[in-house]
C-alpha cells in the first residue's frame, strides 16, 4: 500500500484533496491537527485553520472531531455523526482541509495522546505534526493523560490573542515541562535541543462560540453569517439543536 493510498483511506479524503496530496513529498509532510467537539463547526473554527496553514506553510489541516472528551460534559454533544456530516459540509471546498475519525473508531475517552501516537505511526519523522490549541487550554495542558510525551509526538501552535504575554507559557514549559526551552523572538518560539517546538500564532479570534449558536437555535434565532450556510441547513433540517 503506497503513502497516499494508506492515507486516503485513513483519512476519508475529500475528492478535492486527493491529487493535491499526490503532488506533496510524502517523507517531509507538515500536517495541522484540530481537535475539538465541532458541536456545531462554526466560522471561527475556519477562520483560524486557514489562517494557521498559511502562516505556517501546512500542507493539510486534519480535523479531529472528539468522541468522548475527557474534559467535557458529554451529554451535552450531540452525537458522533451529526458533528461529522456537519464538518464534511463544512469543509468541503477547502482542499487543504480534511477530516479523520480516527477518535470514534478508539473506544473509550478520546484523550490527544492516543491520538498523536496514531498519527505518528502514519506520519513519522520527518513529517511534523502541528497541535492547534487555544492559549486558555495550553495553560490546563498539565491535567491532560501524559502530558510531557505531548512534547515528543507533536509541536504545538498556540492560538493568541494580538499582545498576548508569554511570560505565562514560558514558566509552565520552564517548570512543567523541560527547562531546556528556550524563547527564539525571531521566529516567535520556544524550541528545545530534543522536544517539539511550540510556536505562537495570531489569528483573528471572531466573537463566535458553539454554545452562543445552540444557544440561539434553542431559541429560534437565526445562525445565519456564523456557520457555513450548508451546516446551517443541516441543523435546520435535522432540529438536532431545538428542545
Amino acid at each position: 500500500m503506497t503513502e497516499e493510498t494508506k492515507t486516503r483511506k485513513e483519512f476519508n479524503l475529500l475528492p478535492s484533496q486527493k491529487e493535491e496530496l499526490a503532488t506533496k513529498n510524502s517523507d517531509n509532510l507538515k500536517i495541522g491537527i484540530f481537535g475539538g467537539t465541532f458541536n456545531p463547526v462554526h466560522f471561527g473554527h475556519l477562520r483560524t485553520a486557514e489562517e494557521v496553514h498559511e502562516k505556517l506553510g501546512l500542507n493539510l489541516v486534519l480535523f479531529v472531531p472528539a468522541s468522548r472528551p475527557p474534559h467535557k460534559n458529554s451529554s451535552r454533544i450531540v452525537p458522533f455523526i451529526h458533528r461529522w456530516k456537519m464538518l464534511e459540509l463544512a469543509l468541503a471546498d477547502n482542499s487543504h482541509f480534511t477530516l479523520s475519525d480516527i477518535e470514534n473508531r478508539r473506544p473509550g475517552k478520546s484523550y490527544s495522546i492516543d491520538t498523536l501516537r496514531h498519527l505518528r505511526k502514519i506520519y513519522p519523522k520527518p513529517n511534523s505534526l502541528y497541535f492547534l490549541l487555544g492559549i486558555d487550554a495550553f495553560q490546563e495542558i498539565t491535567t491532560w493523560k501524559d502530558y510531557k510525551k505531548l512534547f515528543e509526538l507533536t509541536s504545538f501552535v498556540i492560538l493568541a490573542r494580538p499582545g498576548y504575554n508569554i511570560r505565562g507559557t514560558y514558566d509552565l514549559l520552564r517548570s512543567k515541562i523541560s527547562g531546556y526551552y528556550e524563547y527564539d523572538e525571531e521566529n516567535n518560539l520556544f524550541s528545545h535541543p530534543s522536544l517539539e517546538a511550540v510556536h505562537f500564532c495570531q489569528v483573528t479570534l471572531l466573537d463566535i462560540s458553539s454554545t452562543r449558536i445552540r444557544k440561539l437555535v434553542s431559541g429560534g434565532q437565526s445562525i445565519r453569517y456564523l456557520v457555513p450556510d450548508s451546516v446551517k441547513e443541516y441543523i435546520e433540517k435535522t432540529h438536532i439543536y431545538q428542545g
